[in-house]
């Protein structure tokens, strides 16, 4: 699919008003993208679980304006109160889409938004925000369209939310989302995301996240300005291509339940994904010591425990215990025992896979 796939014909229908409501969750990326070209292009292609806990819930009440606006019409509730902080984000996220949505100037919209998990606990709220968005707003072009299908609504929702969060593409479906053209992934774009579509073994399923709040305060250096600083960095081509690889490298570690060889790529990735950080121009360090001492306990009960369990990193100090449902027990001991002094007021968040977003009415 192209860019003018995802714009309709005129619309067959009219509406004065109405209200829909979606709850989005977060996801966590196995294969790391890192770098963006134009128009919110993966330089390289991902892969994620999709969560369940960490979610984001959205209601949109729209209204029919007497005539067009100039502008975009709405106004922004966080957790029942104002937020002018956000509007600038979402203001250009409708900018980009205006063009695939024409109606949008045509409304006014009242998003109201909360997310499951606290604001300031440090978990990236863009994708499961940007997707539970961009689900409300082709609720309201499927009423302006009847005709459209489902499997078009999800695919252009995503194509969406990636406009306004490149992640958020992959929080519309689960509970394996492949973003970004990969010559071994049939079906794959860099346009949205797709449900991965190969077998995968049964133990990943039903996998665990615990998420252990390292550093709740804000990033030094925003994801977008670390994207920008992948064009001429030394390491990226050959970055960009170790992805490919991985990917290669995962199809059958998913689908033998290779978990031996799941923990090597998933660290590996996080761990160069900071790596591509601290070697960029500027360079910078978003792990905190307390990332490090974790990193370093779970490599020691790994070992010690014949455990499964392993991390990953987004682009942040917090820490992301991934373990298969049959060790639940004993890695949400050991997390109690030695991880969670390391954590910022001991905080932690017990997430696990889940399969995409819902909506409500």
């Amino acid at each position: 699919m192209t860019e003018k796939d995802f714009e309709l014909p005129e619309y067959t229908f009219d509406k004065e008003e109405g209200s829909v409501a979606y709850k989005s969750p977060s996801n966590i990326a196995l294969i790391k993208y890192w770098g963006k070209k134009k128009n919110q292009v993966p330089a390289n292609p991902s892969i994620s679980f999709t969560l369940d806990a960490c979610a984001t819930t959205t209601k949109i009440t729209y209204k029919k304006l007497k005539g067009a606006a100039t502008d975009f019409q709405f106004e922004l509730l966080f957790e029942g109160t104002p937020k002018p902080d956000f509007k600038p984000k979402i203001k250009t996220f409708l900018k980009r889409s205006e063009a695939y949505l024409p109606f949008l100037k045509a409304y006014h919209f009242k998003i109201e938004t909360s997310n499951s998990f606290p604001h300031s606990s440090g978990i990236a709220s863009s994708a499961s925000g940007m997707s539970a968005i961009a689900l409300c707003l082709m609720a309201v072009e499927k009423d302006l369209y009847p005709q459209m299908n489902e499997d078009y609504l999800v695919k252009k929702a995503s194509f969406l939310a990636r406009l306004g969060s490149g992640s958020a593409c992959r929080s519309i479906e689960g509970d394996l989302v492949q973003w970004g053209r990969h010559a071994g992934v049939t079906g794959s774009s860099d346009l949205f995301g797709i449900k991965y579509p190969y077998k995968v073994h049964k133990v990943f399923r039903n996998y665990h996240d615990t998420i252990l709040l390292v550093d709740k305060g804000e990033k030094q250096v925003s994801s977008t300005v670390g994207h920008d600083l992948m064009h001429g960095h030394p390491f990226a081509e050959k970055r960009f291509a170790q992805a490919h690889e991985n990917l290669d490298r995962l199809r059958p570690v998913l689908e033998q339940g290779n978990l031996k060889e799941f923990i090597k790529i998933v660290e590996s990735e996080a761990l160069t994904l900071h790596g591509m950080m601290m070697t960029s121009h500027p360079y910078f360090i978003l792990m905190k010591p307390n990332t490090l001492e974790i990193i370093n306990r779970i490599w020691e009960f790994r070992s010690a425990a014949k455990s499964n369990l392993c991390f990953t990193l987004d682009a942040g100090a917090n820490v992301h215990v991934l373990y298969p449902e049959n060790e639940k027990e004993v890695v949400h001991q050991f997390i109690k025992n030695e991880l969670v002094v390391f954590c910022q007021n001991q905080q932690y968040i017990c997430d696990r896979i889940g399969f995409g977003a819902k909506r409500l009415y």
